[in-house]
Parts: structure tokens; sequence; C-alpha cells
């Protein structure tokens, strides 16, 4: 793997191998999540809305270290970051594992989401900074193919175990593993520097932050982050009554995300980031859509509409945020994934009270069994639909913005 670095003592290729495996380790926790919901649910009596508070823990915990992260990464390092992303990994998944009550669950999940946080917080911008041009781009979207590829292995492991008998909780132990190695590659590491001298100064990111193109990418980020993670945190609770495999609708869908994101850096190349995020948009709509009316063989065909749709949103935002407003640095970069992850946080409890107020007016109408879960389902995946719908007028409006400022030299094209 080639690599360009600010200094010849940053190892930028086991700097990288770390960060995927960080990756990995939010990844596994994110399937896993999904995987266990439906047995938590079972196990602890909880209601739609209980469990998506417990899954907003997990979101609202990558926020916070998020914007701390990159508040404090020019002054501690990146280094002390994933040190403390290695703790709060540790004591999460432990607190998971033997914690056998709605408390304890949600504490588990707020911490294990700050050192997701922080895995974002510190990876990104040395990626950023250990690479350039094109190049960037393309090493983002890789580091970011270990979420739905981490997702991909996980969500098959956790149904795998499942059917063998094995508790959700005693799944969580799978966690440890990609924790484990990256901690010991990230050992001992120097990390490379910023590559704009503003970038590495608080008053140089806030200046580049409170600029109305910064303000829009927050805007269009908390759509992306909830059309993604919105349908695919409560897809598998809804189509597994449809006659749907939901563990193999997670495995297909983040699959297909994380190929697509290896060749990211190819599709950025040929139409750019906004016309790469345009196109995204249009395919996340249909495939939510499709999840909202098919069933059967047919969600496996809206699956793979919708991972073409949402696979370039995430990294494809954090290199536009990188390369159109490079002074905002590791802070602009960690502010605009805090606003994805808090825009998810905020939803998932009101996606399941969507789920719970859908299955009242459904069973209202005299539907029951697996054809009331069903039918209250899709008819909040119809409601999700509007997520990505904005986001084509948007992409739209970003698209012709930012060709007009690159043809008057305002930013940079690359």
């Amino acid at each position: 793997m080639e690599s360009s670095t600010t200094t010849s003592k940053v190892n930028a290729n086991r700097l990288f191998y770390a960060s995927c495996f960080a990756l990995i380790t939010t990844a596994f926790s994110f399937a896993i999540a999904a995987g266990i919901l439906d047995q938590l649910k079972t196990e602890l009596e909880l209601s739609a809305s209980q469990a998506g508070l417990i899954t907003s823990m997990w979101f609202l915990g990558f926020p916070i270290a998020m914007v701390i992260g990159g508040l404090i990464y020019h002054k501690v390092g990146g280094k002390v970051i994933m040190q403390f992303a290695f703790f709060a990994h540790s004591i999460g998944i432990l607190l998971l594992i033997f914690s056998g009550n709605y408390i304890g669950l949600l504490i588990a999940n707020l911490l294990i989401g700050l050192g997701n946080g922080c895995t974002e917080a510190a990876c990104n911008p040395m990626i950023a900074d250990a690479y350039k041009g094109n190049r960037m781009s393309t090493m983002l979207n890789r580091f970011h193919m270990w979420f739905p590829g981490g997702i991909a292995v996980g969500s098959l492991l956790s149904g795998f175990m499942t059917d063998f008998g094995i508790t959700g909780q005693s799944q969580v132990w799978l966690l440890l593993i990609p924790a484990i190695i990256y901690a010991f590659l990230f050992y001992g590491q120097t990390w490379p520097k910023a590559k704009i001298e503003e970038a590495a100064t608080i008053s140089g990111n806030l200046k580049g932050m409170f600029t109305p193109l910064f303000l829009f990418i927050g805007v269009c980020m908390a759509l992306t982050a909830i059309s993604e993670f919105g349908p695919n945190q409560w897809v598998g609770l809804i189509l597994s009554k449809s006659g749907a495999e939901p563990t193999l609708i997670l495995a297909l869908t983040a699959g297909l995300m994380a190929v697509a994101r290896f060749f990211g850096g190819s599709m950025v190349a040929k139409f750019n980031q906004t016309g790469v995020l345009l196109g995204s948009a249009i395919l996340a709509t249909l495939g939510i859509y499709l999840f909202s009316t098919q069933t059967g063989t047919m969600a496996y065909v809206a699956a793979i509409i919708f991972a073409l749709g949402v696979a370039y949103f995430w990294p494809n935002m954090i290199g536009l945020t990188a390369t159109k407003t490079p002074k905002t640095g590791a802070l602009g970069m960690s502010i605009i994934g805090a606003i994805g992850m808090f825009s998810t946080s905020i939803f998932q409890p009101i996606i399941g009270g969507w789920i719970d107020a859908d299955r009242a007016a459904a069973e209202a109408q005299g539907f029951t069994g697996d054809e009331l879960e069903l039918i209250s389902g899709q008819e909040t995946l119809s409601t999700m639909v509007l997520f990505p719908a904005i986001l084509i007028v948007l992409f739209t409006i970003l698209y012709f913005w930012l060709k007009n400022k690159e043809s008057k030299g305002e930013i940079a094209t690359a």
C-alpha cells in the first residue's frame, strides 16, 4: 500500500491497519447490538421505545467523544485518544456482558459509543494528514469500508451463535478480539502532523466552521446518517416477519457497502464527491421505498439498492469536509461526524415510537401476529423515505454551489 506521510517516523501502513481494526470493533458493536435487540426486548420485556433508547446510547456516546476528541486532538494527540477508546471499549464490553438490567445496558452502550467516537475523532484526521489528494479520499473510503465489512461479519456470527442458543450478552465477547488487536498495533506509533498550520489551532478550526458551506454540510450529514443507520438498525426486526432472513439482509447490505467503499476513490475521481453523494441519495430513497413495500425475495433486491445508496454517505461527507473546508481540521471532521451520530441518537427512540404508534394503528384495524408486525414496520419505513428524499434536493444544491466556487477558484477541486 502506497503512503505519503508528513514525517519519515510515521508508519502510515501500521496506523491505517490499526484504525481499521478499531473500526471493526465499532462495527461488531453495531452488528451485535442489532442482532441481539430482539432477544433483549424479549428477555427484559422492553417496549420498542425502550429498546430504541438503549440503542440511542450507542449513538449518543459517539458524538460526545467525537466533539471532545476533535477539540483536544492537536493538544494531546491521536495516541492518547485511542488509549481512552480502548479503555471505554473494554469497560463497556465487560459491562454489557455481565449486566442483566436495563440501566446497566444503557451505561454499557454509552461507554462503547464513547470508544467508537474516539476512534472516529482520532483516525479520520490521521488518515487525512497521512495521505494526499485523491489518495486521501481513497484511504478514507477504505478505512470506512471496515464499518460495513465488520457489520457483515459480525451479523453473520451473531446469527450463527443465536441459532446455537448462545445468548445475546454472551455474543459480546467477540468485541474484545479486534479491540485487543488495534491496541497492539497502535502501541508506540508516531502520528502525522496537520498539513495546514491553521488547521492545527482551535481558532483556525472555528473560523473555518462558521461558514455557510460547513453549516450546510452539517445539515446534510444529519440526514445522511439517519438515512443509513435508521433503516439498518430496525429493518431486521421489520423484515423478519416478511419471509426474509434479517441477519442475511444485514450481512448483504453491509457486504455490498464494504465492496463499494473499497472502490470509493475511483468513484470520486470519476464523478467527484457531490456527484457521488447525489447519486447515493437517489438510490437510498429507492431502496428504503422498496423496503417499505416489498416482502420475501424482493426484500433482498431492496437491500442491494439501499446498500449501494448509503455506502458512500459517511466517508465522503468526512472527505468533503476535509477537502472543501480544510481549515476546520480535525475538529471539523469530528463535528461533522458528531452531527451525524447525534442526529441518529435523537431519531432512534423516535423511530421506535413510530413503530409503537404504527403497531397500535394496525391493531385497531384488526391485524394480528406477523401480519401486524410487518404492516406496522413497513409503514414506519415509508416515513423514513423522507430522509434521503430531502437529500436529493440538498445535494443538487450543493453540487452547483461547489461547482460555482471551484470555477471561481475559491475552493480546491480535488
